[in-house]
C-alpha cells in the first residue's frame, strides 16, 4: 500500500502513520496518533481486533 495522503487529515501536519479503528481509517501525525501507533517502530504494522496500526518508514512522512 503506497500513501496517497502523507499530511495527517486532522491538521496538516506530516503524518506518521496510518490507523484503522473499526471502519473509520486515518492517516495521523504525533499529536493525533493513538498510544499505540506513536509507541511502535518506523515500518511497524500492528493488528488489534478491529484496529490496524502502520507506523510509517523513516523518509515516508
Amino acid at each position: 500500500m503506497i500513501q496517497e495522503n502523507t499530511f495527517c487529515q486532522v491538521c496538516g501536519k506530516p503524518a506518521i502513520g496510518m490507523q484503522i479503528l473499526g471502519c473509520c481509517q486515518s492517516v495521523v501525525c504525533s499529536n493525533h496518533a493513538e498510544k499505540t501507533l506513536i509507541s511502535m517502530m518506523p515500518g511497524e504494522k500492528q493488528e488489534w481486533g478491529s484496529c490496524y496500526f502502520w507506523r510509517f518508514k523513516e523518509g515516508e512522512e
